[in-house]
């Protein structure tokens, strides 16, 4: 049997109107002969309204019981799009993560999925046309809810397919992937191919049209993505392992902005490895995410930079406050700033890029904080108001 896994936002469900609107999509596909696995987010702003509610009862709400309140929101859209596609004539059934088996670990509210059942899918599969999954959300061991965090039905709608073998059709506000967000610049390219490695650099700098972890998987077990609206039937773009051998590969794909970013400055740390070592570890144990670190060695002194998402500043300086006043040493905040970022794998061959992009930094009389590069991307630490004046500058150089 031919399987497909569509995995369907939380705009694209909003509400009963755009819930029977993609009842219509998925039967449309069943009766082109497929069985759909149809993951689906909670409605609308859902996420975000239940998050406000468990906070209003309490200021710090325990992880596990957060996350039993969170999976009601997919459970809810779920269920909706089960009955609309059963008005329609179609043999449908809802099935949240318990019933599904996707086990995860134990982490609450930001858990990473370990495996799902693939015989209990194929069972379901056997015995009805399309499985109406609650995307986000998963299950310990011992049969504790868990949720995803951030992208978690992207990322649960590729595991399916990649543990099912088939395509995965992502299916969300916005027609594809362009090479930039069109908000931010409405002339934007819209691509019809874009390869794993230049959509992980896009999606883990800021791009929201797939999330990172999603893709990561997509590249592990080769699953091709197709990403798409679901308001319009104008075609998408499809993420792949390599491009076409008839398409040209762009030096630049993309670019992306990641906005609240805090620079971080610690002065005068001993020339110890061990030193910058215990920093960077108690911070991980924190969980907190560190980006465009630079570090610099000045006679017997060590400087370090390095960046933080602005909700996470109080949790760093608190770190901080307990691991360098045993070296006496200050550190330093500064932001708020935006990293902007230009990726594409055809940078590996191409020379000139990190001239042409700091040329066009310098003409606009913008000096970046700080700059990361790899082979396929380049980043800059720059200010907010200067960030989205560059973006029109930088399309037009790398014609994006």
């Amino acid at each position: 049997m031919a399987v497909i896994v569509q995995k369907y936002g939380g705009s694209s469900v909003a509400d009963s109107v755009r819930i029977k609107n993609v009842a219509r999509r998925i039967a449309r596909k069943v009766k082109e002969g497929f069985k759909v696995v149809s993951v689906v987010s909670a409605m609308g702003k859902t996420t975000d309204q239940l998050i406000s509610l468990a906070k209003s009862v309490s200021v710090n709400p325990n992880e596990r019981e957060l996350d039993m309140v969170l999976v009601t929101g997919e459970q809810v859209s779920c269920a909706l799009v089960a009955i609309a596609l059963r008005d329609l004539g179609i043999n449908a059934i809802s099935l949240n993560a318990f019933q599904t088996k996707i086990l995860t670990t134990r982490n609450h509210t930001n858990a990473r999925i370990v495996d799902i059942n693939s015989e209990n899918l194929k069972s379901y599969l056997k015995n009805y046309d399309v499985i109406v999954i609650t995307g986000f959300q998963g299950i310990t061991e011992d049969e504790h809810f868990t949720t995803l965090g951030r992208g978690g039905s992207d990322t649960s709608a590729v595991a399916l397919a990649a543990k099912l073998g088939c395509d995965c059709e992502i299916y969300s506000d916005v027609s594809g992937v362009f090479s930039c967000d069109p908000k931010l610049y409405p002339k934007t390219r819209k691509w019809k191919y874009v390869t794993y490695d230049d959509m992980l650099e896009l999606a883990a700098m800021g791009a929201r049209v797939l999330h990172s972890r999603a893709v990561e998987i997509a590249k592990k077990y080769n699953v091709k993505i197709y990403c798409a609206s679901s308001f319009t039937d104008e075609e998408g773009t499809w993420v792949v392992e390599r491009l076409p051998e008839w398409l040209e590969e762009p030096v630049v794909t993309g670019i992306s902005l990641d906005e609240n970013q805090m620079k971080v400055s610690i002065t005068n740390l001993p020339n110890d490895a061990n030193v910058i070592s215990d920093i960077f570890k108690r911070v991980a144990e924190k969980e907190i995410n560190v980006d465009m670190i630079s570090l610099v060695k000045n006679g017997e002194a060590t400087h370090v930079s390095f960046t933080v998402i602005s909700d996470r500043a109080n949790g760093v300086k608190e770190l901080l406050d307990q691991t360098l006043s045993v070296y006496g040493v200050k550190y330093r905040f500064y932001g708020r700033f935006t990293k902007i970022t230009v990726v594409g794998t055809g940078m590996r061959s191409s020379y000139g890029v990190a001239s042409r992009f700091l040329e066009l930094l310098a003409s606009e009389g913008v000096e970046p904080e700080l700059i990361t590069t790899s082979e396929i991307k380049i980043s800059a630490l720059v200010s907010e108001e200067s960030a989205h004046r560059l973006v029109e500058k930088i399309c037009n150089e790398f014609e994006l």
